[in-house]
């Protein structure tokens, strides 16, 4: 057959800014973004997003530098999730939870040339320039001020070191500007920060390409209808809200903006909203199962969830209040989900707690995904699919990122000449092909030569009625090498009979486990620390229990 090759016309470069030029078109009257009394609709943000890009490119932003944004999910950081990139710039969404001076090293690393700031961040982000090194040019700052946008009056957050307001910045834009495309679908377009539950943020540049690829993956793998109405329980500034933001643009969808994770908040919203689709971390989970007021909803409500393998009784439990529950597994460097408990109908017959238990697994690759697989870390080959040999979980395909900024040792590490992504977590894969993550690779508890994944210790303890939260690490021992340390969060009195004592946790999880997985210490905690989007923090509760050897 005749060679045919490429032209202009069938290889624009793949990008989803254009999905707000459609969605003006196609959904321009229907609503965009609700947020208390502020709503717009499509054809309101198409024109918002464009004097944003039109006013970057006038304050001398050009193609390729980095934008930074440090602000909750607000309508103005929905805008900007096509605003920044729509100038030509690199999009960077900074997690409102980091201390000035992570802050202030990640905003250098970046060499940000712009910051959008939050008003309740405005201080945290100027004490982080001030760290700056002498001499050293520190980026332009734009306040964003939600209140102000609300009530319609004049904010009175100062300004002196700002050079204006959000609103000012746009009103000055051209809202038939002609946004600037990408040469190439390989261009970077954001740059994120990973979480840091490893202690050490990277930053993850990720093409026009990737973002493509993983929006019309997720919109594909969820089953996302015309027109829902989602929640914003996510951090966009989490690997861009797993792409939903321009997802929702895709399919038209009306985007219900929040602040914070309120719990009474959430279930007002979806009340008086009808949601239908939101995403959030094991922890929103745990949070809304756990609620003590809590009722039974009037609709379905499709909830996606990654991160950590929730606990099975912390799924029964929110299934059984009206919740539809999808579980997945991706990173900041995969842009999203990658893996998903694709469901089987015949699993539906299953007891609730059996149909827990399955979707608990992160299951198979996502179809925008080539493939994901478990290898043997000596061997390089496949493990046996039976669900209990462990190796080290590998992905390929077009959501992937382009590596690891300014370090090219680090990028090599985990994306090797074999054509394999190396994640770093530990998994199996079960007899039915699907794939369960057991660990992070450095969260292996190894006691006495028998390897102990802590999810499966964390899901025993979930399942006791007084437990609120639980995370389990290794606790150094001269003896075993690794004993297995507990921490808790109990639930709150109101909630309790009677508080379980140390060796009540030991005993109920000596009922459940193996007895060399049974925790040999409970500690009780009134919080445990975690990343803004509700991980566990593991590095720090492992010092913990080393300091208490």
């Amino acid at each position: 057959m005749e060679l045919l090759l490429p032209n202009p016309a069938n290889s624009t470069p793949l990008t989803t800014l254009g999905f707000l030029d459609r969605a003006a078109t196609a959904y321009g009257d229907s609503p965009s973004i609700v947020y208390n009394n502020v709503s717009y609709t499509w054809l309101q943000t198409h024109c918002r997003c464009l004097q944003m890009a039109s006013s970057l490119t006038s304050l001398g932003i050009q193609r390729g530098q980095v934008v930074s944004v440090v602000a909750p999910n607000v309508p103005s950081m929905y805008e900007l999730q096509f605003a920044v990139p729509m100038s030509g710039a690199v999009l960077n969404n900074i997690n409102t939870r980091l201390d000035a001076h992570t802050l202030s090293i990640l905003l250098q690393h970046s060499e940000s040339k712009l910051v959008f700031v939050d008003h309740h961040s405005s201080s945290l982000v100027l004490e982080a320039i001030s760290l700056f090194p002498r001499n050293t040019r520190h980026p332009q700052l734009i306040l964003i001020d939600d209140e102000m946008v609300s009530s319609g009056s004049k904010s009175t957050s100062s300004t002196s070191h700002f050079l204006d307001h959000y609103e000012g910045i746009l009103e000055d834009g051209d809202p038939k500007f002609k946004w600037v495309r990408p040469k190439s679908e390989w261009d970077p377009m954001v740059l994120n920060y990973t979480s840091g539950t490893t202690s050490c943020p990277k930053g993850v540049s990720l093409s026009h390409r990737a973002i493509f690829i993983k929006t019309m993956d997720a919109l594909v793998d969820w089953s996302v209808p015309n027109q829902p109405v989602y929640l914003w329980t996510l951090p966009i500034f989490h690997a861009n809200g797993w792409s939903f933001p321009w997802g929702m643009a895709a399919v038209g969808g009306t985007n219900i903006c929040l602040r914070k994770v309120d719990l009474s908040q959430i279930y007002r919203l979806i009340k008086q909203h009808k949601v239908t689709h939101m995403c959030g971390a094991p922890v929103v989970l745990n949070m809304l199962s756990n609620s003590p007021d809590l009722e039974t909803l009037d609709h379905h409500v499709q909830i996606l969830t990654a991160g950590a393998p929730p606990p099975a009784p912390v799924l029964a439990r929110t299934e059984s209040m009206g919740f539809v529950v999808s579980h997945g597994y991706g990173l900041t460097e995969t842009g999203g989900m990658v893996v998903s408990c694709a469901w089987k109908q015949k699993w539906n017959k299953l007891p609730l707690t059996e149909r827990a238990r399955l979707k608990s697994r992160q299951g198979v690759n996502t179809v925008g995904c080539t493939e994901a697989g478990v290898l043997d870390p000596k061997t390089g080959e496949p493990v046996k699919r039976d669900g209990k040999t462990v190796g080290e979980v590998v992905l390929r395909g077009g959501s992937l990122m382009l590596g690891y900024l300014k370090d090219t040792e680090g990028t090599s590490k985990c994306m090797r000449e074999n054509g394999w992504f190396y994640t770093g977590d530990v998994g199996v894969i079960h007899p039915d092909g699907y794939l369960e993550i057991k660990d992070r690779s450095k969260d292996i508890i190894i006691s006495g030569g028998e390897n102990i994944s802590s999810p499966e210790v964390e899901s025993v303890l979930y399942s006791h009625p007084a437990v609120n939260e639980a995370a389990v690490v290794a606790k150094p021992d001269k003896f075993w090498g690794e004993t297995p340390c507990a921490f808790v969060r109990l639930k709150k009195n109101g909630e309790l009979t009677q508080k379980p004592s140390e060796k009540e946790i030991i005993q109920y999880c000596r009922d459940r486990l193996p007895h060399y997985m049974v925790p040999k210490m409970v500690v009780f905690e009134s919080e445990l620390p975690k990343t803004s989007t509700g991980k566990v923090q593991k590095f720090i509760l492992r010092r913990i229990a080393k300091a208490m050897s």
